[in-house]
């Protein structure tokens, strides 16, 4: 028979040793990290990184700051522009105004110069009657001549007055109707304006119609000559 190699035997291991083994080692392992924690060497190098991380997040602030900075600038451009623009459409009502009182004051210009004349009318006359004269220089009959002289020269002149009669009437009939178009304006129209203009447009009438009887002979007829006697 073989002997047989002695066995030691080995104590029992009671149950729960293996998980105070693990909580006892945990817990010696936080002690060690508590210890590194608490060195001089360790604290000065969490320190350096904290300030490093400060530091990084200081340009992103200042960024913040920077565009909020511009935003306000951009704002203040922006009430700047538009108070800019108010003023600038208060100009142009008080432009149009002006422009509009000056056109009723045209037109009652126009309106008396349709009724007394214009330096235009008589040179357009006096060459009516210059080319009368050359047409009838070589002979002709009174009939012929008084029209050709006298009647051509009226004629113009009736013609001339009654342009700017038209002219009057028209710029008259704009400054009244010229409210009604465009933007509505907070002023209204001045009462003034509009008793010029309508002054304006009574002259333009009133020079219209004078023209237009004077050239067609309406209200002063021409004169004719007297039939000569034969054998006389």
């Amino acid at each position: 028979m073989n002997p047989t190699t002695p066995t030691t035997p080995t104590a029992p291991v009671a149950e729960g040793d293996g998980e105070n083994k693990t909580a006892e080692k945990a817990a010696t392992e936080t002690a060690g990290a508590k210890d590194a924690a608490e060195r001089p060497e360790t604290a000065g190098r969490l320190d350096k990184a904290r300030a490093e991380s400060a530091e990084a997040t200081e340009p992103a602030d200042r960024g913040d700051g920077a565009e909020q900075g511009l935003g306000l600038d951009l704002d203040d451009d922006l009430d700047d522009d538009l108070d800019g623009d108010l003023d600038d459409d208060g100009t142009g009502k008080e432009s149009a105004g002006l422009a509009t009182a000056a056109a009723a004051v045209v037109s009652v210009g126009l309106g008396i110069v349709s009724l007394t004349g214009a330096w235009s009318g008589r040179v357009a006359a006096e060459r009516e009657t210059l080319i009368g004269q050359i047409k009838t220089s070589s002979g002709g009959s009174a009939a012929q001549q008084i029209s050709e002289i006298y009647g051509d020269a009226w004629h113009a002149t009736a013609l001339v007055n009654g342009i700017f009669g038209l002219v009057a009437l028209l710029v008259g009939c704009y400054v009244l109707v010229r409210p009604a178009f465009g933007a509505p304006s907070a002023h209204p129209q001045a009462g003034w304006v509009r008793a010029v203009a309508k002054g304006g447009i009574a002259l333009g009438v009133i020079g219209v119609l004078v023209a237009v009887g004077m050239y067609f002979d309406l209200i002063v007829a021409l004169p004719t000559a007297a039939a000569t006697t034969a054998g006389s």
